[in-house]
């Protein structure tokens, strides 16, 4: 006999371990997709794009160009979120996840098929931000819908496990990314590197693509959202049709109540503590993943190998920092391992960045191997199943999806420009351990206003708070 993971409504068998396994396997490959799109383009901004879209200016000056270029792709995210978000919620989480899928490998196969500066000038950075415009649209609503969909199939007392997987997907897209820049920089020379070689890991995602469309095609859609009471023949009331079903007692008294508990309440408060939740986790990643390979490369001197290898390790350690993490969530609750967490990255911001700005190689492998996995991968761990939990079922889509794209523009976004700024103007390493540490610290207290969420009914329309 096959185990279930839900059942429905009226009793029969909801989803299988086949169905959860296909959901996991399908939420983390987009969200490993999205992350070697997105990771790729930050590794190429970082090294190369300076040269092939932004020539005709001095190093500093490119690099700070190609980070905004790389900042503008979530300006687009924001959109995607808010229009893909109440999709979502209104008729289904798989639907939404199938069609940004495209969005997203159609964009990113593109980007390898620009032609430089030199060809067609001004033209060629504005076709790159076009097709960075496009990416974010759909990747907007991605990981979001990826972390419901987890959140909503998993078993709750492995909820935390399951849901992480969502963050290990993001792992294994910049473990991916970081591994194909890092032959390519061993392989090949400068000249190859700027004139052909960085479009192949663009043009290699379209088989991933392919994969990941065909894998959602066959996906069952969340049991979560087919038992929410104020679903309809697969699609959700709207809230003027919810408050007259209730108000003509056109539903069971079972459903009536839980749907006056979800309009009812005030929407707000669960959204600013996923926001703030979101913020260490998304400022931290921008300046690890994204602007510290660049400032290691061209302010420090070091050998561009060596921050891309640094990932690389870091990301293979995460493979065993992410489940870990969601284990003890599932264990403790999600509180406590998460003040643990941010705590931690807070002492050990000075700390990093010192071992860092060392410039040798074994001070940036091992500073950025200790940042990625503690103030990036675990907080992220973390952050999948907690914010699910903090938002009801009517609208779990959407506030995801805002929070964690009003945070990735606050922080990750302009992260990255702010501290290549700031650098730049103190000639110092310390505004990027500050900006650590000042990240974390929203989190801090985020975290210590937020209830502890673990083994929430799902199926409920209000938020937690």
């Amino acid at each position: 006999m096959t185990d279930t993971t839900q059942a429905e409504p009226d009793g029969t068998v909801g989803r299988t371990t086949r169905d959860l396994t296909r959901a996991a396997v399908s939420g983390w490959l987009g969200t490993a997709m999205e992350f070697m799109d997105f990771q790729l383009y930050s590794l190429a901004a970082a090294i190369v794009f300076n040269k092939i879209f932004f020539p005709d200016v001095s190093p500093a000056i490119g690099l700070i160009a190609a980070m905004a270029t790389y900042g503008v792709g979530y300006v687009a995210r924001l959109a995607g979120a808010l229009y893909f978000g109440r999709m979502g919620d209104r008729i289904g989480r798989k639907k939404v996840l199938f069609l940004t899928i495209l969005l997203m490998g159609a964009s990113t196969t593109l980007i390898g098929v620009l032609p430089p500066y030199s060809m067609i000038g001004i033209l060629a950075p504005i076709l790159l931000v076009a097709l960075r415009l496009v990416q974010g649209f759909g990747a907007g609503a991605e990981i979001a819908g990826a972390t419901v969909m987890l959140a909503e199939y998993a078993p709750v007392k492995r909820r935390g496990l399951i849901s992480s997987l969502v963050s290990l997907g993001t792992n294994s897209g910049t473990l991916a990314a970081s591994g194909l820049w890092a032959i390519l920089l061993a392989v090949l020379s400068e000249e190859q590197l700027v004139s052909w070689g960085w479009r192949l890991p663009f043009l290699l995602s379209f088989g991933l693509m392919v994969f990941a469309v065909w894998l959602r095609r066959n996906l069952k859609e969340s049991p979560v959202f087919e038992e929410r009471p104020d679903v309809v023949d697969g699609v959700a009331m709207s809230r003027a049709e919810a408050a007259a079903a209730v108000a003509d007692k056109a539903v069971e008294p079972e459903r009536e109540s839980v749907i006056e508990a979800g309009l009812r309440q005030r929407k707000g408060k669960a959204f600013f503590l996923a926001l703030g939740l979101r913020f260490g986790q998304a400022g931290n990643s921008g300046l690890v993943q994204t602007f510290l390979v660049g400032y290691i490369a061209t302010t420090l001197g070091a050998d561009r190998s060596v921050p891309t290898d640094a990932i690389v390790y870091g990301s293979l350690l995460g493979f065993a920092t992410v489940p870990l993490v969601g284990l003890l969530g599932d264990r403790f609750g999600r509180r406590p391992v998460y003040l643990a967490l941010t705590v931690l990255t807070i002492l050990l911001a000075f700390p990093v960045m010192f071992l860092i700005a060392s410039g040798t190689t074994a001070g940036v492998t091992v500073g950025m191997i200790v940042g990625l996995n503690v103030g990036v991968l675990g907080l992220f761990s973390l952050e999948s199943v907690t914010m699910a939990e903090l938002f009801g079922a009517r609208t779990r889509f959407t506030q995801l999806a805002l929070a964690k794209e009003i945070g990735g523009i606050l922080a990750t976004a302009i992260g990255p420009v702010v501290a290549a700024t700031l650098t730049a103007v103190t000639g110092s390493w310390w505004p990027i351990a500050a900006m650590l540490v000042g990240y974390s610290l929203i989190t801090l207290v985020s975290v210590v206003l937020a209830p502890e969420s673990r083994g929430r009914d799902l199926v409920r329309l209000e938020d937690a708070v």
